[in-house]
């Protein structure tokens, strides 16, 4: 039985090719990089939180919220074995409570800060538009996507980003953790434009800081769906 379940909506995605290096004191006890033509990657992504339940319970005044987190790819396991999935270097709502329960329960690098979604559209286009404050300054990313959606091919770039099933982090001694999230495949609108203006230095520190002029290789608005995020699985020895 999940843990907590919700539907995640409107995710954008904003992918960029990073050095290995700044990545790999950051990865899960046993996890390598999973790379895509021998590049590393770094993913922001914002989406909503909506009808958020715990163990089928909604909590008033935390059914819906945003999220946005910086997220990249990792592998655990080896050969036909191995399993995809992420693990993350911040991640944000704009509910204390929320980021508390996410790092004692789960152990992530949840922080709580003032945020703000909107999403506008008619029969052609949707615009989505995530604002986040933090170390006094604001920060905006908006995507306009065209309608209709559409399935990417499961081989493409845009399903090696959207679709991961497992998170990966670090227990509290030292062992790797992992928990599943299950969702169904997700459809796409194509990307007409986006719009970011972020403070990289301020949001992630100095080493992100080189993303500032950086072009993401990928840009997505995925559809989303109802997901399920299910209890810390049993510790995964490396």
């Amino acid at each position: 039985m999940p843990f907590l379940t919700a539907r995640w909506s409107n995710l954008c995605l904003l992918t960029y090719a990073v050095p290995p290096a700044l990545l790999e004191p950051r990865l899960p006890p046993g996890c390598a990089l999973d790379t895509r033509d021998g590049q590393a990657f770094v993913s922001l992504v914002a989406f909503d939180f909506l009808d958020t339940r715990v163990l089928g319970v909604p909590w008033p005044g935390y059914r819906n919220f945003p999220e946005i987190n910086l997220r990249f790819y990792v592998r655990h396991g080896t050969g036909e074995s191995a399993v995809r999935g992420v693990a993350f270097v911040r991640e944000f709502v704009p509910k204390r409570l929320i980021a508390f329960l996410a790092r004692t329960i789960y152990r992530e690098p949840y922080l709580a800060t003032p945020m703000s979604s909107r999403v506008t559209e008619d029969d052609a286009r949707i615009t989505v538009e995530h604002r986040l404050t933090f170390a006094g300054g604001e920060n905006r990313l908006t995507v306009v996507g065209r309608k209709p959606t559409a399935m990417p091919a499961p081989d493409g770039t845009e399903h090696f980003f959207k679709e991961h099933e497992w998170g990966f982090g670090a227990g509290r001694r030292g062992a790797c953790i992992r928990y599943q999230v299950s969702h169904p495949h997700w459809d796409c609108h194509t990307v007409e434009s986006y719009e970011l203006e972020w403070d990289w230095r301020a949001v992630y520190g100095d080493e992100f800081a080189f993303l500032a002029t950086a072009t993401p290789c990928s840009v997505l608005l995925a559809v989303g769906s109802s997901v399920g995020v299910h209890p810390m699985a049993a510790v995964v020895r490396p």
